[in-house]
């Protein structure tokens, strides 16, 4: 479980994760608690990396109030962002965007959307689902735990 909460792929935490123990001895002489616990830790670590887990984020669902000479700017910085345009309206001379966005590419959403529209756009975003994170992400994220291990040693 203490594995488990750091996780030894990336440094986030495991879940869903089901561990069955066939075997195991003790010795009256060598065999403590902590070293029970290493054991634990490096086995489950080694059979985690082994089975080839994949690397979760969270997706919002991201909702667009903006004018529509501003369409084509916030279009292209959603496809930037890795968004999915899900939905497109117009209503009350505004144009409405619905978007499916991965939680890590909002971090200066605001900003970027002010700076397109001219301060004339609005969101919202409600949390949607967890989905796996593209194959070139994950190697990223598993490069860069890497390194910050090395950094640490």
């Amino acid at each position: 479980m203490d594995r488990m909460e750091q996780g030894p792929l990336t440094g986030s935490y495991a879940r869903d994760v089901r561990v069955c123990i066939y075997d195991g001895k003790m010795h009256p002489v060598d065999s403590n608690e902590i070293s029970f616990r290493l054991a634990a830790r490096n086995a489950f670590s080694t059979a985690f990396r082994d089975a080839n887990p994949k690397v979760l984020e969270p997706v919002y669902d991201v909702e667009i109030l903006l004018p529509a000479d501003c369409m084509g700017g916030v279009q292209s910085d959603l496809q930037g962002r890795r968004g999915i345009m899900m939905d497109m309206s117009s209503a009350n001379g505004l144009e409405r965007v619905k978007a499916r966005i991965p939680l890590k590419e909002m971090s200066s959403y605001s900003t970027s959307l002010s700076s397109i529209s001219g301060g004339r756009a609005s969101f919202s975003m409600k949390f949607s689902s967890y989905e796996l994170v593209p194959a070139d992400v994950q190697a990223q994220l598993l490069k860069e735990y890497e390194e910050s291990k090395q950094d640490e040693d």
